[in-house]
């Protein structure tokens, strides 16, 4: 492209480090203090996830000197599941600190825009790239001299100042909606815990979450025949929920078609149904925004009160940590229907929960719209982003 030039990543920045374990100088992660981000906390959209964050003192922050975070250091994970993902670091997140499975890339910016350099590094070919560095290992990991070989092409200071506005502009909005969605969501569960642990009254009936809920079985169909695959039916696995853990999930990574579901145990459950998984990512759970059959290392849940679908979600949800409590004390830290069983609660007449039901409706519905808003803006992006970094889709100066 006219203007452009291409440059290895190491020729613009001032250094490429990485962090420690605190562990390994003496170090403990704390309740509070200062933030310490692990890989985990960054997502394949470019956000850092402030839940995800543990803390250090400020004098194991002080021996962690060599990887202080500063304003616009762009974290790029170096290793594991989450190899290739990277973000940004702002100003509200300092001081921060992090480990070794985040390499720390810190620019030169008289001669490439942090901004910039961070899209471009988000883009699906670049990741491809790097995870092919990676080779085959059980634990891929790459090394910062690798990253330091990826190649970046750069317009323009101002073509590249115009690119990350377009991109961050609809990242702000993404960002904005999933805020109000954690509100909305908060908003409700504080009205569980007001209406069915703070105001509970003796009279109530106490029953096992088993019976308070319906419990469906999942199925995956035979990954041989190719017929049962790639049709219009989504088809949930444990790492679909973890991804949308706490809000709605709109589409699934898999589908399967009319055959392959009738040929398994797998299920359809109905929209606004709960989806919780039961191995692997433990207690994660999620609520679909249309019908989906989903694997059996997970539970659908249905209500046994009259279409009361967001009271048993937030019932699910309040009694999650009890669950994960008794899954990680079992052999093989799974939730079973044993385990439901196990867990009471009390409930109200059948009137008081349908009142709730009405009175919450409100916010999950304006969830499930911020959620399809939030999708149709992540596509917009996702287009965007190669185009824009290739130079097929200019922008107007």
């Amino acid at each position: 492209m006219i203007g452009w030039k291409e440059y290895k990543l190491k020729d613009l920045v001032t250094r490429i480090t990485k962090g420690t374990t605190p562990s390994t100088l003496g170090g403990r992660f704390l309740d509070n203090g200062i933030n310490f981000i692990k890989s985990e906390a960054v997502s394949y959209d470019g956000r850092i996830d402030k839940s995800c964050f543990v803390f250090i003192d400020e004098e194991t922050h002080q021996k962690l000197k060599r990887s202080q975070l500063e304003k616009d250091d762009i974290l790029f994970s170096m290793a594991g599941i989450f190899l290739g993902k990277n973000a940004l670091v702002t100003e509200d997140l300092l001081p921060a600190n992090t480990n070794q499975a985040l390499a720390i890339i810190r620019l030169n910016q008289q001669k490439a825009l942090p901004k910039y350099v961070h899209y471009f590094l988000r883009q699906p070919s670049v990741i491809d790239l790097v995870n092919n560095m990676s080779g085959q290992s059980a634990q891929p990991n790459i090394n910062m001299e690798e990253i330091g070989s990826i190649d970046v092409r750069l317009p323009s200071p101002a073509e590249q100042q115009a690119i990350a506005s377009i991109l961050s502009s609809l990242d702000d909005k993404i960002d904005l909606l999933h805020r109000q969605n954690k509100t909305l969501e908060q908003l409700a569960e504080t009205l569980f815990r007001r209406w069915f642990v703070e105001e509970a009254e003796e009279g109530w009936e106490e029953k096992s979450l088993y019976d308070a809920i319906k419990l469906v079985g999942g199925g995956t169909p035979k990954t041989s025949i190719p017929e049962y695959w790639d049709g219009n039916i989504n088809w949930l696995a444990g790492g679909d929920i973890a991804t949308n853990h706490k809000s709605f999930i709109i589409t699934a990574q898999k589908n399967i078609t009319e055959e392959g579901l009738s040929s398994s145990s797998a299920k359809l459950l109905p929209k606004y149904a709960t989806v919780i998984s039961a191995r692997g990512t433990v207690g994660k759970y999620c609520l679909l925004s249309q019908p989906m059959a989903f694997s059996q290392s997970n539970y659908g849940i249905l209500p046994t009160y009259k279409n009361c679908y967001f009271f048993t979600y937030l019932l699910v949800a309040h009694s999650v940590d009890e669950l994960q409590a008794a899954a990680y004390g079992s052999v093989f830290d799974t939730i079973t229907t044993d385990t439901f069983k196990e867990q009471k609660v009390r409930l109200p007449s059948e009137e008081v929960i349908l009142n709730f039901e009405h009175t919450v409706a409100i916010y999950f519905h304006k969830m499930l719209h911020n959620q399809n808003q939030i999708r149709t803006l992540t596509q917009l992006r996702d287009t965007l982003l190669p185009k824009l970094m290739s130079g097929e889709v200019r922008v107007k100066m």
